[in-house]
């Protein structure tokens, strides 16, 4: 049979011969290399593997999970390998998220280009895939019902899609659907019969509710009608008028409605589902904050021990920690660096098992990848513990990689922090082949962005010998130290009165909690005038984070950086960059700016399972909604759980939450499986910062523990947002 998606997909050789399957060896490291049977399934969308051709196969990845594809050589593990398989032979394919690279080495450099073809082919397609066609789901669920692959669908494969669709539906209405749709009358559904049942199963009675409230014939909004939706529920303003007109040519599927200024039902739902209709305000997600002040005052997104790709203890040390945290548009990026063998200076985390990479990979990488996500400022965090002569070695590799990028600049003699460089000045320098913003700086005393490249780096004791002494800076080593010096940190009355607002200090977390207890306000005007690392409320500009690791910390910190496209750089609140505030955050007193936030959260479309692979039980979701920001904040609600429905689920209930600081907030949307025996198991979560969210009827589409779109899956919300404080009114 051929595959519904083979009638959108555009079908060339190479994608032929991948369905047809082949023998590849999959590379986990040196000593693990074992040959695998891969297949792209007649879907086009989903790629299975087994043992051997004919084996039992099992789902290895899907197209969408694909960012990339590189060739052998890229790839450190491939070339680790060179000897034993040739580079043209491997290739490696890169997910989106953090989810590890795939390595694979083909029989020959033709079936090597066929996969390495095929796949880009494919993931081109999909992302090319425009709107309407991401909400077509019809294809993918018959592919996964029709159990029989004979491109029919009987009501017991119905049933057993439902399951699969996480859906529980009593039988006697599933069977409506079902004859309802089966207009051939033949006992099972084809083609566009399953499209009509698909579209009768979707139907959204929340969404087709609020249409009608605003609606006079209940058939179309007319252009008047959908100015006031806009300016009524979805806070549009003055700007209500003109966006009607954009967003029906938008989003309206028929022409005549387009003609005649009106939005149908189907139109309504595809905004709604759009970007224009997300929880994430559009105007926030390019660059619209001003880049042209100090360093000091903006947010910095952080890694740490960035060369690590896996456990903090035992870990994998890879360049490709660098590759990913530089194309998440990470600014800094730090590691520890050691002597190593023959003479080469290696990343090392001190007293563990972790794996070392030569100092040399770190710089060629930061070279190619420094500047793919942004232009602004890079910055290396170099915990140097070289010897004289590798410290020499490491500047002959940068200055080898880097050119004519790394700044001598002589350090300032003034004492306005408004002379920094700031983030935007890069264009200041045009020659050809610089790059624009880069450091390499200490990981205690990580410190602020610089539009050319430099480097500074820190003596500390060596962590492999406690007995030995500070090393001795080597002069070209410290040549480089040109705009920002690390300085250890006394009091917040030494460091006004002794060091210049280009030096930096580090704190540790239980130093900073303390600081910000004892002298909070003090802590908030140094942060005005220095920067610093360790608590974003204290205006500290940078929080080292272990990017490789999924949870809670890095959806707040992802939350954090996803606006301002994703550059990396985000302008602190105007209070945080006074250097007179009376801002303290451990007592915010500021009703003035306080706001009340009712969130309804109405329903979820076709939430996945744990593992959509196995037809287990339903998942009963409910939704928590979390606010994280200073600690009187800081405060989570949820919602009862839904019985046995993770298809369409409907809550319809109704959180308040007061918060004293909204420009310190973010939003934290988690969807859980209600589990009573033990903690509820994660379905998905979006989170966001408060100054981007929009009101009205939303969708917040949900990432997986990885940060990956689990699209379709949403949940659908009512937003308001209220001067001042008022009781709960749920």
């Amino acid at each position: 049979m051929v595959s519904l998606m083979q009638g959108r997909l555009p079908i060339n050789q190479d994608v032929l011969l991948m369905q047809k399957g082949m023998l590849v060896r999959k590379v986990r490291s040196k000593s693990w290399k074992k040959l695998r049977y891969f297949r792209l399934q007649d879907d086009g969308m989903t790629v299975w593997h087994a043992r051997q051709a004919g084996g039992k196969a099992k789902p290895s990845f899907s197209i969408s999970d694909v960012e990339t594809v590189r060739e052998g050589h890229e790839s450190e593990l491939l070339r680790s390998l060179a000897e034993e398989f040739p580079l043209e032979q491997g290739f490696t394919i890169v997910f989106h998220g953090r989810r590890s690279n795939l390595d694979l080495v083909a029989n020959s450099v033709e079936e090597a280009q066929i996969w390495m073809q095929g796949l880009q082919h494919l993931v081109d397609f999909v992302t090319s895939m425009d709107q309407k066609e991401r909400l077509d789901q019809y294809h993918d669920w018959f592919q996964r019902g029709d159990k029989n692959q004979d491109g029919r669908m009987s009501f017991p494969e119905v049933q057993r899609l439902l399951h699969l669709m996480n859906v529980e539906m009593d039988q006697e209405y599933a069977l409506q659907l079902f004859q309802a749709a089966d207009t051939s009358q033949s006992g099972t559904l084809e083609g566009e019969e399953f499209v009509e049942f698909y579209k009768a199963l979707t139907k959204r009675p929340e969404v087709e509710e609020v249409f009608e409230n605003f609606s006079a014939d209940g058939q179309k909004l007319t252009l008047l009608e959908f100015v006031d939706f806009l300016r009524e529920e979805q806070k549009e303003g003055e700007r209500a008028s003109d966006l009607a007109l954009e967003l029906i040519d938008r989003y309206e599927p028929s022409d005549s409605g387009k003609v005649r200024h009106v939005l149908s039902l189907d139109g309504f739902l595809s905004y709604l589902c759009s970007k224009d209709g997300d929880v994430f305000n559009p105007a926030c997600l390019p660059i619209y904050q001003d880049m042209t002040q100090p360093p000091n005052h903006y947010y910095i997104n952080s890694s740490h021990n960035t060369y690590l790709v896996g456990d903090q203890l035992c870990g994998q040390s890879s360049v490709e920690g660098y590759i990913r945290a530089l194309k998440r548009g990470v600014p800094l990026c730090g590691g520890g660096y050691m002597d190593g063998p023959s003479g080469e200076p290696i990343v090392y985390h001190g007293h563990t098992l972790t794996s070392r990479i030569p100092f040399k990979d770190v710089v060629a990488t930061v070279a190619q990848y420094a500047f793919q996500t942004s232009d602004y400022p890079v910055i290396l965090s170099l915990e140097n513990h070289c010897t004289w002569e590798q410290q020499q070695v490491m500047r002959a590799s940068s200055d080898r990689d880097l050119g004519g990028a790394l700044a001598e600049h002589k350090p300032w003699t003034g004492c306005c922090p408004l002379s920094c460089p700031r983030p935007e000045v890069g264009a200041l320098f045009p020659e050809p082949g610089l790059y624009r913003g880069f450091h390499t700086l200490p990981s205690r005393e990580k410190q602020e962005a610089r539009p050319e490249l430099e480097a500074q780096f820190e003596s500390e004791p060596q962590e492999l010998s406690p007995r030995k002494s500070k090393p001795i800076m080597c002069p070209s080593s410290s040549a480089l130290v040109v705009y920002l010096k690390a300085v250890s940190f006394h009091s917040f009355t030494h460091s006004r009165e002794h060091y210049r607002f280009y030096e930096t200090s580090s704190f540790s977390e239980t130093k900073a909690k303390s600081l910000i207890k004892e002298a909070g306000n003090a802590f908030v005007q140094h942060n005005a005038w220095q920067l610093s690392r360790e608590l974003w409320n204290a205006g500290c500009q940078m929080v080292a984070m272990n990017v490789q690791t999924a949870g809670l910390e890095m959806d707040i910190c992802d939350g954090l950086f996803r606006q301002n496209g994703g550059c990396g750089y985000v302008l602190k609140p105007d209070f945080l960059r006074d250097i007179q505030s009376s801002f303290h955050p451990e007592r915010p007193i500021s009703p003035f700016k306080a706001q009340t936030l009712l969130i309804q959260v109405i329903s979820g479309q076709q939430l996945p399972k744990e593992d959509m692979t196995k037809e287990r039980s339903i998942v009963d979701p409910l939704v928590r909604v979390e606010i994280f920001g200073v600690r009187p904040d800081t405060t989570r609600q949820e919602t009862s759980y839904v019985e046995n429905n993770g298809f369409n689920p409907y809550w319809g209930q109704t959180l308040c939450f007061r918060v004293l600081v909204p420009e310190l907030a973010l939003l934290r949307f988690v969807v859980n499986d209600y589990n009573w025996k033990t903690r509820h198991d994660f379905i998905g979560q979006y989170t966001l910062p408060w100054t981007c969210m929009q009101q009205g009827y939303r969708h917040i589409h949900l990432l997986s523990k990885d940060g990956t779109s689990l699209h379709p899956a949403s949940i659908f919300v009512h937003i308001c947002i209220r001067e001042g404080l008022e009781g709960d009114e749920s």
